[in-house]
């Protein structure tokens, strides 16, 4: 790969075409601010997919809410366009999720989407995915105008803004509950490549309903401000997916998102830096390998941006103890060959000097300031060959230094997010690619910045409890036991309860159709 173009359509990614204007939203507050404005322009439709919904989400806080003329609650907003537009159709996917998930899930959410609001807001629940997978792509569309594209759900648990105070009276969920920071990205887009990922939503429309969706020719207009997030100044963007393989509706896999950061990682000269909410992928670990040990290429500068710990006892079991795994031996190698190696994660302090860590939940990969990527797909296993994911790719050509440019502006931005405001920070350094692991060590180790060096541990490691089940690999490519982890905890109640909802969501289904 190296010396040539990343972006290869077929190989790993399967669409490159026009964007007019692009870029990121760091952050709830930017995306949903975004979405929010961006969906009061509808004229045609509006079409989400997403893995989790929550109908009572506010997508505007404080002033901004205050300041809002109508609705600002996800389902009422959404309720609200159409009945103040009659030609306005709205289409929701949500992933028909797994029982591990139920606890963070709305009860009943069909009956509540579908029978209390217009009769064109249709919501659908999509299990067209891989035995054991998830559909995991989350995407909007705007009147095949402008698109929002990442890791981030309309959903609670995923408002904050780029200071991810310890404390922020904003944060805080439908029911009252307050949660801790969170950071996310999504980017955003215009132009031709909003039509392609329509056909990609019209496609997944018609395999989890049976019928076909057609929906009205892109319009034109100023859906999204000039100020829109961080802009990136790109000509052409590019999709990739990830799709397991299918038997009942047999469809063969899909690896386009694997191959992207396998040649990615491989094309790399300086600098790559990732930030995920999991580091667990085979295809990913090996990809660093073979870069690190390849003498004939330079040393290379590798930043790993993770949350401190999983958010849950089911993640630390599934991914938690590979991702230590991984972690340990790419630092090891990485100070053999003379690379760099640092992964760090982010937090805030209360009042009283508790460390309140920032859960990462962005899916972002940067190579050399000269390519990212951005979208649903963690860096595990299940990620790149299981789950039904979606990507954006931006590379820059030779010579094209405005995207250069801009794509720095990124990752400095967020290494100043990750870092905290600071007048002793030198941003020339932080451009850098090269020392860039020993600037942000010498920050760390300081211990008066939010950013910390990560301790690469899982707490697990070393133990024999789980061991027969890490040899099971929770994190699988292929499909092997997710579906029946719930069972693994709680096998007198899994299948029975989960048939009894599937039948009574078919039951309600039929019954307001007609």
């Amino acid at each position: 790969m190296r010396g040539g173009r990343i972006l290869k359509t077929g190989r790993n990614c399967f669409e490159l075409a026009e964007v007019a204007q692009s870029g990121v939203c760091v952050d709830g507050a930017e995306y949903y601010t975004a979405f929010y404005n961006a969906a009061l322009k509808a004229r045609d439709y509006i079409a989400i997919s997403g893995w989790q919904f929550d109908s009572e989400v506010l997508l505007l806080r404080g002033d901004a809410a205050r300041k809002a003329s109508g609705e600002v609650r996800l389902l009422k907003f959404l309720d609200s366009l159409c009945r103040k537009n009659p030609e306005l159709r709205i289409y929701i996917l949500a992933w028909d999720f797994s029982l591990i998930f139920m606890r963070e899930r709305e009860w009943m959410q069909e009956i509540v989407f579908n029978w209390s609001t217009s009769d064109r807001l249709f919501f659908r629940f999509d299990n067209k995915h891989a035995i054991g997978a998830s559909q995991h792509q989350k995407f909007v569309i705007i009147d095949g105008a402008a698109a929002f594209l990442g890791g981030m759900d309309l959903c609670a648990g995923r408002w904050d803004d780029r200071c991810h105070r310890a404390v922020n009276p904003d944060r805080v969920n439908p029911d009252g509950a307050t949660y801790a920071p969170y950071h996310e990205v999504q980017s955003y887009f215009t132009g031709a490549l909003v039509d392609r990922l329509s056909r990609v939503f019209t496609e997944r429309w018609k395999l989890c309903t049976g019928n076909e969706l057609v929906l009205p020719p892109g319009r034109s207009g100023q859906y999204l401000p000039d100020a829109c997030g961080t802009l990136l100044r790109a000509s052409s963007a590019a999709l990739s997916r990830t799709m397991g393989q299918t038997f009942v509706q047999v469809r063969e896999p899909v690896k386009e998102i694997r191959a992207l950061f396998v040649d990615a990682i491989r094309s790399a000269r300086r600098l790559v830096y990732i930030e995920n909410q999991y580091f667990s992928s085979y295809a990913v670990y090996r990809a660093l390998m073979d870069r690190m040990e390849d003498e004939t290429a330079p040393k290379l500068d590798i930043v790993l941006i993770l949350p401190k710990k999983p958010s849950a006892l089911v993640e630390e079991i599934s991914v938690g103890l590979l991702q230590a795994r991984i972690l340990s031996i790419l630092r090891k190698t990485a100070q053999s060959r003379g690379h760099s190696f640092g992964v760090y994660y982010s937090a805030s302090f209360d009042q009283g000097g508790e460390e309140v860590p920032v859960y990462i939940h962005s899916k972002l990969m940067i190579v050399d300031d000269s390519f990212v990527t951005i979208g649903s797909a963690n860096t595990t296993n299940r990620s790149m060959g299981l789950d039904t994911e979606i990507n954006i790719s931006w590379e820059a050509a030779a010579l094209d230094f405005k995207l250069m440019r801009s794509i720095r502006k990124l990752r400095l931005g967020l290494l100043f997010e990750h870092i905290g405001p600071d007048r002793h920070i030198e941003a020339k350094r932080l451009a850098r690619t090269k020392g860039l692991v020993e600037y942000l060590d010498f920050i760390a180790g300081k211990k008066l910045y939010k950013l910390q060096k990560h301790s690469l541990s899982s707490y697990f490691e070393g133990s024999d409890f789980l061991k027969t089940i890490d040899e099971l690999l929770l994190d699988p490519e292929k499909a092997v036991i997710e579906e029946n982890v719930f069972e693994i905890f709680s096998p007198d109640v899994g299948a029975v309860f989960s048939e009894g909802l599937r039948y009574l969501k078919s039951w309600i289904t039929r019954k307001k159709a007609g």
